[in-house]
């Protein structure tokens, strides 16, 4: 693209995706072919080449949130929110493709390694996704399918030999690429008050 519109907020590319464009309120992006942030608790070599925009926040408590939809073409093609400190300290809640051709709420936290965890399928190709800082080292995950109730998907600690950076991102692990839409981006200085009541 030339030259698109900054991304809000900061965000800044550490990894360029295939091409991108901001039009003030939706990010599209495009996943480059064979990417992915993954480390592999078998002990397969880590995958960190996934496109990533970050930013440090400027509050101590805050909630990150988008309605992502993405064009689905192969296995673990997802739009991502992201958590990001070093190569092994990061986390993603992701929109993905499984194996069995869904499309699901999927999160990641490496601490050294990835854990993996599938939460639920999505009827269709959008969902709206949020990450909560809860306290110093506390974060929540949620998704919703309309972007009023939200529904918990991971409670969790992170850190890592940096600050702990929010994001955006793309992959594309076993397919040619993948475009996905961030709609209304939201970064608000609140707390989360509840995790499970659906607020």
């Amino acid at each position: 693209m030339t030259n698109p519109q900054a991304l809000p907020w900061g965000l800044e590319w550490a990894i360029e995706p295939a091409s991108w464009q901001f039009d003030g309120k939706t990010a599209a992006i495009d996943a480059a072919t064979s990417t992915d942030a993954f480390v592999d608790p078998a002990g397969a070599s880590a995958v960190l080449d996934a496109a990533r925009a970050l930013a440090v926040a400027s509050s101590d408590r805050w909630q990150f949130s988008a309605k992502v939809t993405v064009d689905f073409h192969a296995t673990y093609d997802a739009g991502a929110l992201l958590l990001w400190s070093d190569d092994r300290h990061f986390a993603k809640l992701c929109f993905e493709y499984s194996p069995q051709g869904d499309a699901m709420v999927v999160s990641v936290v490496t601490r050294d390694v990835s854990d993996d965890a599938n939460s639920w399928t999505v009827d269709g190709d959008t969902v709206w996704l949020r990450i909560s800082k809860i306290a110093d080292q506390a974060y929540a995950f949620h998704s919703s399918g309309d972007g009023m109730r939200w529904n918990l998907v991971r409670y969790f600690a992170l850190a890592g030999s940096r600050p702990v950076q929010y994001g955006i991102g793309v992959q594309s692990p076993t397919g040619d690429g993948c475009a996905v839409r961030f709609d209304e981006l939201k970064l608000s200085e609140t707390s989360l008050a509840d995790l499970r009541d659906g607020s």
